[in-house]
């Protein structure tokens, strides 16, 4: 190889749709993850879309793209790009992602995927049938505490489950004369899709599908400002919650809260079994809680498991333990587990389908609040 060619791995060129915190956390996946990780392609920032000119340019030269329009569909119809990254509002997702599809580039969408259950379904039946590689943005799921708590229920060490509690609450909506965003709009906002789908998506993680639901949905800030001198009614919910039973025989709750004063990241999980029973924030995501009944007399109390090299792929970002990972480390896993996907190497670590599955439990648990009933998930 020439002295001048550091690589002759072939690119992989990305176009970003949408420029704000969630954008900047793709862009720091697709940045950080072949630092971190030996990847099949080089990825190329190709081009960015936004919807001014001001802030297409801005984030062109501030996240590294070569390219910007103001036009998403000019990502879409470029043929030197591979993979269209959307970030853009809820109700967006489902045009973007179909039109990308049809023109044969793989997709990576945030979360929720799409307004609806039936929309997700038409996106991944078309990326089924079209072949191509998607992603949705669930990168919580990529934290190597939350696979070693998964392992530990699967091998036994927490012994049969008994309980399960998962939480997913923030305050960013608590105040009451925050203007309505587009997270309010009917089509797939509110608290349970926004934020509870992490709570949803968690939960079938540890300990696999959820089969019955008993909602409660509830809205407590009935109007914000419209931004134009009056208020605007507000229609979805500020808190869903959900008794849940698993397939397994385990029964729990989920909740998703986006007006708990005085939370900024409270994804938690409390696992409870005859053998033990783990803890877990992701306000501390670093650490899982373990408690072991068959400890000594004397000695029982939750144990703290501190994120190390031996909890991979934590060694590929730091050779000592308890030194911690970040928001976006696990953008940048994830994105590695996207681009093997891509290249034929994994599984997509999680495609549209599984989108589709955690939109059918919100849209399901929102029909039980309404009808006051416990409702299978359907097939």
């Amino acid at each position: 190889m020439p002295a001048n060619q550091i690589t002759d791995k072939p690119k992989l060129r990305i176009g970003l749709i949408g420029t704000g915190f969630m954008g900047k956390a793709h862009v720091f996946g697709f940045t950080s993850a072949p630092k971190v990780f030996e990847l099949p392609y080089d990825l190329e920032l190709h081009t960015v879309a936004d919807v001014t000119v001001e802030t297409a340019t801005r984030a062109a030269r501030e996240l590294g793209f070569a390219h910007w329009t103001t036009d998403w569909r000019d990502l879409v119809k470029n043929p030197e790009i591979d993979l269209i990254s959307i970030t853009a509002p809820n109700a967006l997702h489902k045009e973007m992602s179909l039109a990308a599809i049809a023109a044969g580039k793989h997709v990576y969408c945030e979360k929720p995927l799409a307004p609806l259950a039936t929309d997700a379904l038409e996106m991944t039946l078309a990326a089924e049938k079209a072949g191509v590689k998607t992603q949705v943005g669930f990168n919580y799921l990529c934290n190597p505490m939350l696979r070693l708590a998964r392992d530990m229920i699967a091998g036994g060490e927490l012994g049969e489950i008994r309980g399960y509690r998962g939480l997913h609450a923030e305050d960013y909506m608590a105040d009451p004369n925050g203007p309505w965003t587009f997270r309010h709009d009917p089509a797939g906002g509110g608290a349970l899709a926004d934020i509870g789908s992490h709570a949803l998506a968690t939960a079938e993680f540890l300990l696999g599908p959820i089969t019955e639901v008993m909602g409660d949905c509830l809205t407590l800030i009935p109007s914000r400002p419209d931004g134009k001198g009056g208020t605007r009614r507000v229609e979805v919910d500020d808190v869903g919650r959900a008794f849940v039973r698993f397939a397994s025989g385990a029964q729990g709750s989920v909740e998703g809260n986006w007006i708990a004063t005085g939370r900024k990241m409270q994804h938690d999980f409390e696992v409870y079994g005859t053998k033990g029973a783990l803890a877990f924030s992701q306000e501390r995501f670093s650490e899982l809680h373990f408690y072991a009944t068959d400890d000594a007399p004397g000695r029982r109390g939750f144990r703290r498991i501190e994120a190390a090299p031996d909890h991979a792929p934590y060694g590929r970002f730091c050779v000592a333990p308890g030194h911690q990972l970040g928001f976006n480390d696990l953008k940048a896993i994830e994105v590695e587990g996207y681009i093997r996907a891509i290249a034929g190497e994994a599984p997509e670590p999680f495609n549209f389908r599984a989108g589709l599955r955690i939109q059918t439990l919100v849209e399901t648990i929102q029909r039980s609040s309404a009808a006051r009933a416990w409702l299978s998930i359907p097939a």
